[in-house]
């Protein structure tokens, strides 16, 4: 089932599978981030206002703003 990154709940895991209409220059600030595609991780925290997401991914932890996880397609693992 494919979500939207920014839909995704503390506790949840998931794999990113691709990007929404994401510009060439967006789309490479997200994969310098290391939202690749296949990368695995699991949100850890959301902000009281819910925004931004914190994400344990590839080791380490990494903050991303609602309109950064809007573009980010993900399937739940």
């Amino acid at each position: 089932m494919t979500s939207i990154l920014g839909e995704l709940q503390v506790g949840d895991s998931g794999q990113v599978t691709a990007f929404r209409d994401a510009g060439a220059a967006y789309r490479r600030k997200l994969l310098a981030m290391g939202l690749t595609p296949g990368a695995r991780f699991s949100v850890c925290r959301v902000a009281p206002l819910g925004d931004p997401i914190q994400l344990q991914i590839r080791g380490f932890q990494l903050s991303v703003r609602r309109d950064e996880a809007a573009v980010v397609e993900v399937s739940r693992i």
